[in-house]
């Protein structure tokens, strides 16, 4: 992965390839992503907004054809959270900034999207009627509840922010192994939210979650940035007691997994902003943040 960072970092011509080569790819749209939002970070936001102009060519005509706006979004969402980052040098407001892109590719999607939303309640209809009728023959009579446009704006919106966040996040991680080796680890292990901002999110999606079950893909939004403040708060406590790799691959499997750790994730995150766990388990004389990647 290095290496292509390596590579966009030689030149305008080769980081325009890379970014215009995989944004008409729905499958390999996050690596021009996130090499669009390194150029960002690296050579300014005047660089980003170009290679996010020639990129618009491959992206609209995957919108255009197949009505999937996925490519340009995420493109235009990394493109943003990188220039907030590299204006305001703080990680927690990059990472804050995604609900509004995810809020906003939801609502853009509801606006112009409706065919698109049309096929996906077509194809989800159908995968659960699937699923009703095996479940029948097995002998019980289930009736799944079927998404509706809403729902899935806000699903979408959702994947949005959480992969711009990730394109982000690898973007800064090629950043500082190519300029700053160890700094992508302190800076992400340090990721945590104020009492106000954190409280202030949860309180945003019990509210919008309270709206009704349509609303509870557009709630996950608001907690996707208390989501990322507490898989940090792993990542630290896992320095902390000298966790390696391996104990980090079986949490993530996990956390995927069940339901109730991502929960429990965004719970200790909230915990967090009001008692600063790192400073607790801190010891005189003791980096807790210094070390390799």
């Amino acid at each position: 992965m290095k290496a292509i960072a390596e590579f966009a970092m030689r030149g305008r011509f080769q980081a325009l390839l890379l970014t215009v080569g995989g944004a008409g790819s729905i499958l390999f749209c996050w690596i021009s992503a996130a090499v669009l939002a390194l150029v960002t970070l690296r050579k300014g936001a005047g660089m980003g907004a170009q290679l996010w102009f020639w990129a618009l060519l491959p992206s609209g005509a995957v919108w255009y054809t197949s009505g999937d706006s996925g490519p340009l979004t995420l493109l235009t969402g990394t493109l943003v959270l990188a220039m907030v980052l590299r204006a305001t040098v703080s990680l927690p407001l990059a990472v804050l900034a995604s609900v509004a892109i995810g809020a906003l590719s939801g609502l853009a999607m509801l606006t112009l999207g409706q065919h698109y939303l049309d096929q996906m309640v077509s194809v989800f209809g159908e995968f659960l009627a699937q699923l009703e009728q095996n479940l029948a023959q097995g002998g019980e009579a289930v009736q799944l509840p079927r998404p509706t446009n809403l729902q899935i704006a806000g699903m979408l919106g959702a994947g949005t922010a959480m992969t711009s966040v990730l394109c982000l996040l690898l973007a800064r991680y090629w950043q500082a192994a190519l300029y700053n080796p160890g700094g992508f680890g302190d800076e992400f292990r340090a990721l945590r939210f104020t009492p106000a901002v954190a409280t202030g999110m949860a309180l945003a999606a019990a509210a919008v979650s309270a709206l009704g079950a349509e609303f509870r893909t557009w709630a996950v939004i608001c907690m996707l940035p208390l989501s990322f403040a507490g898989l940090a708060l792993v990542h630290a406590r896992a320095r902390y007691r000298g966790q390696g790799t391996g104990w980090l691959v079986a949490f993530y499997a996990i956390w995927i997994i069940f339901d109730p750790i991502k929960l429990m994730v965004v719970f200790v995150a909230i915990a967090d902003s009001w008692f600063d766990f790192r400073q607790r388990w801190a010891k005189p004389g003791k980096d807790l943040d210094r070390g390799e990647d």
